[in-house]
This record gives C-alpha cells, sequence and structure tokens, in this order.
C-alpha cells in the first residue's frame, strides 16, 4: 500500500461511470482506471489502497477479480460498486463494503475515506501489539530499575503512548463518519451506533 496520497483502482467496463468516479476522486486521492475485470488484475499492484470494482463485466467478473485480487494476497481494501443487488452469495466474498448503483458521489467518497480509515487503524492496531508485546516480555524479565534506565524501553513507551493516542483519534474518525461500524464487522462483531 501507498505511504502518499491513497491510491484508488477503479474497475468499470463502462467507460464514462469510471471516467466519473475518478473525477470525483482525483482531489484527495492518486486513482488508475481499469475498463474491465483482467486490466484490473494487469494495473493492481502493492501500492493500491482501495479497489472499486463493478460486477458485471464482460472480460472477468468483478466476483472472480475480486477473488483473484484475494488469491494473490493483496491488502488492498474492496468495495463493490454495482447495479447488482446484494443477495446470499456475497457472505462468502472478500469485499470489505458494497455500493448498488447509482452511486452519488458522496456515497463513493464516503466509502473511500472510511475504506483509508480502516486501513489505517487495522495497520496500527498490528504495531500496538508487536509493540506492546514486547514491553511486556522486557516488564516480565526486566526489573524497574533496569527498564528505567533503558533509552530504549523509554522509547517504546513514549511511542506505545503514542500510538494508542493516534489510534483513538483515527477511531474517533471512524466514529464521526460511522465508519465504526465496519470496524467491528471487519472482526465479526455487532455494534450499535444508536446506543453509545
Amino acid at each position: 500500500m501507498s505511504a502518499e496520497q491513497p491510491l484508488v483502482l477503479i474497475v468499470e467496463d463502462e467507460p464514462d461511470l469510471a471516467d466519473l468516479y475518478a473525477t470525483w476522486l482525483r482531489n484527495d486521492y492518486s486513482v488508475r482506471v481499469a475498463y474491465g475485470g483482467r486490466e484490473a488484475l494487469d494495473k493492481l499492484d502493492d501500492e493500491v489502497d482501495v479497489v472499486l470494482l463493478d460486477r458485471r463485466m464482460p472480460d472477468l467478473s468483478g466476483d472472480e477479480a475480486l477473488s483473484e485480487i484475494r488469491d494473490r494476497g493483496f491488502e488492498c481494501r474492496v468495495a463493490m460498486v454495482t447495479a447488482v443487488k446484494p443477495d446470499f452469495d456475497i457472505i462468502a466474498m472478500g469485499f470489505d463494503d458494497y455500493l448498488v448503483k447509482p452511486v452519488s458521489r458522496e456515497a463513493l467518497t464516503d466509502t473511500v475515506s472510511n475504506l483509508i480509515l480502516r486501513n489505517a487503524y487495522d495497520v496500527g492496531i498490528q504495531d500496538l501489539f508487536s509493540l506492546a508485546s514486547k514491553k511486556a516480555l522486557l516488564e516480565s524479565e526486566k526489573d524497574e530499575a533496569a527498564l528505567e534506565e533503558n533509552e530504549e524501553y523509554q522509547q517504546l513507551t513514549a511511542r506505545l503512548t503514542e500510538l494508542r493516542r493516534e489510534l483513538d483519534e483515527t477511531l474517533g474518525q471512524l466514529d464521526e463518519t460511522e465508519g465504526i461500524s465496519a470496524v467491528y464487522r471487519d472482526i465479526g462483531g455487532e455494534v450499535d451506533i444508536d446506543s453509545s
């Protein structure tokens, strides 16, 4: 995934629609456009953060493209953007969000924004657990005086504090956009936003 401006790959076999989505997103993101599933797989690499994927395409369906994206191990987020109404077949599909056409500019940009935030939160959580594990291991093996004297341990503690603050901020942004529900869906839970 890219470290600079997030990269969105738009996969849509209707050129006018693909170009419209690209126009909507270009102010905030780097954009690549593919007009079919096979072209999308050719344009996909580790720099892509989000894929907006149509389900019905003549050369390679969005379902097949999605399966190939996951089989190849790409860690990008995928939103299906399609006229296909969701049915029970979506349960086994590896997408992160689903938009039914017609899609408004606001819905598309909000979805991309939420998927980018979810990426940041996921990476941050992984880092948090890694650092917390190291800290716990050191605390179980070293006495308090040794920990207080060690500069690397102090840096680790400071980084953990900063990372927790960043994650709280990201979670707050997700909560503001109701993206928190999506995070909980990612981990298999349910959340009732109205009850909080």
